[in-house]
């Protein structure tokens, strides 16, 4: 039936009243009594969608999606077709848990055909899952995953771009340029060669751009794994793959830049107020933090809504 707010087709049952202005819902798609949907939504051909859903506007669902009990879609997100949602991690016939686990898909995240969510996952803002990826645990912000399981391959190439960091700093000479992210900057630390092995070195108070107070170091993460996920209100890091190499994702919440710290006389200094995040570990990787504070867990801001919230507010 047609109704003055949204379009329903003919073919359709749906038993919600509660969709918003300009939703259009297409044929042989089954929306139950207490499903809310949000406006300017596009939910194509053969979909059902539970009682206890909400879907937020804008949202567009292709054939062959089944929205169940537990499922939260933000605004603005994409699900490619034959999207399989679960939401029942040991599940039995006739058997169901007392409440279905949440499964949270945030604002802008996309989700490629065939693609399998498991239940009480987070798909983060504006990730995108890859066509055919199992999804196990949470995906973070911007990220971009696939495989079975789903592991991180990169961030959001729309807004991420690497600097060209060759040219810009001289080998051996202790320069460094910006990597066009807040003031962070890439060092290229002395490095001296030798018959009996190469030396790199960094002095404090002269080729460090603050004086550290804390030293630690990351090893033996696997390659599938993702570190940082966080910003520092107040605490300045700086990094050095002193052994294979690693990937840095930088965020200052409205573009990002990736780096790779390849060689041991590189070093990457962090601002506070910029996320941060390193993946794509070699297998033989070593990765020291020099940090400009001792340990403080309320200088962090690890959820990227709230510090999306602290530079809006800053």
């Amino acid at each position: 039936m047609n109704n003055i707010n949204y379009f329903t087709h003919p073919l359709s049952d749906v038993q919600t009243k509660r969709i918003g202005k300009n939703t259009r819902i297409w044929q042989f798609v089954v929306v139950l009594q207490d499903a809310i949907i949000g406006s300017e939504a596009n939910i194509c051909a053969n979909c059902l969608i539970e009682n206890d859903v909400v879907i937020g506007d804008r949202v567009t669902i292709k054939s062959g999606v089944q929205i169940w009990d537990g499922l939260r879609i933000e605004d603005d997100v994409f699900i490619g077709p034959n999207v399989a949602f679960t939401n029942d991690k040991f599940p039995r016939s006739k058997i169901h848990p007392e409440t279905f686990l949440k499964t949270y898909i945030k604002k802008g995240a996309s989700i490629g055909a065939n693609a399998t969510i498991l239940p009480g996952v987070t798909v983060g803002e504006c990730s995108m899952i890859g066509a055919g990826a199992v999804v196990t645990r949470d995906v973070p912000p911007n990220a971009i995953v696939a495989g079975n399981p789903a592991r991180i391959v990169g961030y959001d190439p729309s807004e991420a771009a690497t600097p060209e960091l060759a040219d810009a700093i001289t080998p051996g000479m202790g320069s460094s340029s910006s990597v066009g992210i807040s003031n962070c900057r890439i060092y290229q630390l002395p490095f001296i060669q030798d018959l009996r092995g190469n030396l790199s070195f960094a002095e404090y108070e002269k080729d460090l751009p603050f004086v550290a107070k804390r030293c630690f170091w990351v090893f033996d993460v696997p390659s599938k794994d993702v570190r940082g996920e966080h910003a520092h209100k107040e605490c300045h890091q700086f990094l050095i793959c002193v052994s294979g190499h690693v990937t840095v994702m930088l965020d200052d919440g409205s573009k990002r830049v990736e780096i790779k710290l390849d060689s041991p006389s590189l070093g990457l200094h962090i601002e506070p107020g910029v996320w941060g995040v390193q993946y794509k570990y070699s297998a033989n990787a070593v990765l020291v933090v020099l940090a400009s504070h001792i340990y403080d867990a309320d200088d962090y801001i690890r959820d990227y809504s709230a510090f999306l919230a602290y530079k809006n507010h800053s």
